[in-house]
């Protein structure tokens, strides 16, 4: 859905949150993969905090790949909505650092 539910007649921001497989607000991870440089996990932490004011940069969990060459970062954020997870998938994508979003 690209448009924000905001802009929506209220019978459909209705239907959209009724046929939403989660409930809002929940805490959702996202995992996310990088070449492993400098800066990456800050630049991640960064996005996730614009998004979530109350992330907790604690919960961040890491992964290198098998060659080391790649990282993989799973942040969990709470979604209020999902305008602003399909705005954080965007944001975390078209990020030059970032490689895949899942």
């Amino acid at each position: 859905m690209n448009s924000s539910s905001k802009n929506l007649p209220e019978a459909t921001a209705e239907t959209a949150r009724e046929n939403s497989l989660i409930e809002y607000p929940s805490q959702f991870p996202i995992k996310v993969m990088g070449v492993k440089v400098e800066g990456l996990v800050q630049a991640i932490t960064a996005v996730a905090h614009h998004f979530d004011p109350a992330f907790n940069a604690s919960t961040i969990e890491l992964r290198e790949s098998k060659g080391g060459k790649y990282l993989g970062v799973t942040i969990t954020v709470t979604a209020t909505s999902r305008e602003q997870l399909d705005e954080l998938y965007r944001t975390l994508s078209t990020h030059p650092m970032v490689k895949v979003v899942l």
